[in-house]
């Protein structure tokens, strides 16, 4: 069955699994310029800041990982900052988005794997990112722990991801935006049908920044801070990989 013609499947399983996987391979040719068109250009300040908050310079020849990594915009934000002399992998099970961000950052490099079963060996990474990747897993407490399974002990892990402002008007506002205008200029720009009706079901589907920050911590990650940017429209999640 077409992806146009199929249910948004928000709430995890198989059927979301695939339904990500298909339009995420379908878009890949003009997910950057989306990013950057609905977003305002505020997402690349939103990836400076998400890696300004990894503190990488306590190992900045270390190895890091960047989780559903797309196009490779936020493992490149990394690998191209002018002190840093390590490497990123940059993980997700969509070929194609990977494929979109090649030569991006001479330091980073691509891996097709799944963030729910990740091919790396306990401890391997000195601190991980994921933008705007985690609420498209089909299960996200299990993406938390594989996650911090990757993740050396002491090892910082950012989210950055979207949220819904609180405070009203802002909040009618994005969510008439999000509900209304977002979804035909995405339609328009990708010529997908349905593609970017799904941003705003999952995020308003996806749990609040403390519900968020709850779930780290029962995950395997301490000292977990969040903070908002414009007016709550995304959050910043920062977590410390527990020691065994």
């Amino acid at each position: 069955m077409p992806l146009a013609d199929t249910a948004l499947p928000t709430t995890g399983g198989d059927a979301k699994r695939e339904y990500v996987r298909g339009v995420f391979t379908e878009i890949a040719p003009r997910y950057d310029l989306l990013n950057h068109v609905l977003s305002l250009n505020a997402d690349r300040r939103w990836r400076r800041t998400a890696v300004d908050r990894l503190g990488w310079e306590r190992a900045p020849a270390g190895v890091y990982l960047d989780l559903c990594a797309g196009t490779q915009d936020l493992a490149a934000e990394l690998g191209n900052r002018s002190a840093f002399t390590g490497g990123v992998v940059a993980a997700d099970f969509v070929p194609a988005m990977l494929e979109r961000g090649k030569g991006k950052s001479v330091r980073v490099t691509p891996a097709a794997a799944d963030a729910l079963h990740l091919p790396f060996a306990d401890g391997t990474f000195d601190g991980a990112t994921v933008g705007f990747g985690v609420r498209n897993l089909m299960d996200l407490d299990a993406g938390l722990r594989e996650a911090a399974r990757v993740l050396k002990p002491g090892a910082t892990f950012v989210i950055l991801e979207f949220s819904t402002p609180q405070w009203q008007p802002l909040r009618g506002l994005y969510l008439a935006y999000f509900r209304h205008v977002l979804p035909r200029v995405g339609r328009l720009v990708s010529k997908h049908t349905n593609a970017y009706d799904w941003l705003p079901a999952s995020v308003l589907a996806f749990p609040e920044p403390s519900a968020l920050a709850d779930r780290m911590r029962a995950s395997g990650f301490s000292s977990v801070t969040w903070e908002t940017r414009w007016g709550g429209i995304v959050a910043i999640h920062v977590g410390i990989r527990e020691h065994a």
